[in-house]
């Protein structure tokens, strides 16, 4: 009886032997790992944090676009409406065809102030959009890095999976498109068409 007893609690401790130690375990036992793990965990934490406040950049600067839509229309059409009210209110049609350059050039300036403004905030989005890409990207690759931390363990080799991130992350070549017109080029090319509509139309209520 002893024998046997003796026989089945070296069979028990040799299945507890040979049983696999999960990699979480392994890395919590390794010091080394479990730095490396904590510092990517906390890599990902800014990397959401940036993603997040780059998107937020990015609506902040879309409402700005829009106000600027809205105001372009809104000067053109208030400025129309008030020429072409005194115009017809009054006989002295070639008085105000004389002066007729002061309003074309305060439209005209208005315009382009608004064109350049219109771009730059454009510019300024498709700047921000990149950088969130980038961030994303960086994000996955992190993520996946993470995976492999905690699916390998201990046998996950440091010196070549960092230096695989660190080679991918510099190495990676944005993807760029040539394209001879962007939707930047349509909206400018838009505006100044309104606005030289709008220069004639000017035009055509103080001389008409």
């Amino acid at each position: 009886m002893a024998d046997q007893n003796a026989t089945t609690t070296t069979s028990s401790s040799s299945i507890m032997e040979a049983k696999p130690i999960h990699p979480l375990h392994q890395i919590s036992e390794s010091p080394t790992h479990k730095l490396l793990l904590k510092q990517w965990l906390k890599e990902q934490d800014l990397i959401l944090n940036r993603i997040v406040a780059k998107e937020t950049q990015i609506d902040s600067v879309r409402k700005e676009i829009t106000q600027l839509y809205i105001f372009f229309f809104l000067f053109h059409s208030i400025s129309l409406t008030f020429l072409f009210s005194s115009a017809s209110q009054q006989r002295k049609a070639g008085f105000y065809c004389r002066r007729s350059w002061i309003p074309s050039l305060c439209s005209l300036l208005c315009s382009m102030g608004i064109i350049w403004a219109v771009r730059y905030k454009t510019d300024t989005e498709s700047h921000l959009e990149k950088l969130l890409e980038r961030e994303k990207e960086d994000g996955k690759l992190l993520a996946k890095c993470v995976e492999e931390l905690k699916k390998k363990g201990v046998e996950f080799d440091l010196l070549k999976e960092v230096d695989a991130l660190r080679r991918a992350k510099s190495m990676r070549v944005e993807a760029k498109m040539v394209r001879k017109w962007s939707a930047r080029d349509f909206v400018t090319l838009f505006f100044f068409t309104v606005s030289c509509i709008v220069l004639g139309l000017t035009n055509l209520i103080l001389c008409g």
